[in-house]
């Protein structure tokens, strides 16, 4: 989030974001990841609507494309130069 934050992207971890499927694919991920590859780091970034997709469900969130791409390469970029994840107190429900 540091990251983000700093690159003037609002990012915030979120505790209630689409909480059971992207809960399911997480928690899946990393339990497939610790029984076979131990040594390899996975997570899951849930990102906003884009635009022309959040004017169909108001009051949602929604990102450009081009921020969008921007964020997803800062995190990629971040977290391949962080060997071991930084632990901080944080989230929101919404």
């Amino acid at each position: 989030m540091k990251a983000l934050n700093t690159a003037g992207i609002p990012a915030s971890v979120s505790q209630t974001a689409g909480t059971f499927v992207c809960n399911h694919v997480m928690y899946g991920l990393l339990h497939h990841l610790t029984q076979n590859y131990p040594s390899i780091r996975g997570g899951f970034i849930h990102v906003p609507y884009l635009p022309e997709q959040s004017a169909k469900f108001s009051h949602q969130p929604s990102i450009a494309l081009e921020l969008m791409t921007k964020a997803l390469k800062i995190t990629v970029e971040t977290a391949w130069s962080n060997k071991s994840d930084i632990t901080v107190i944080g989230g929101a429900t919404h």
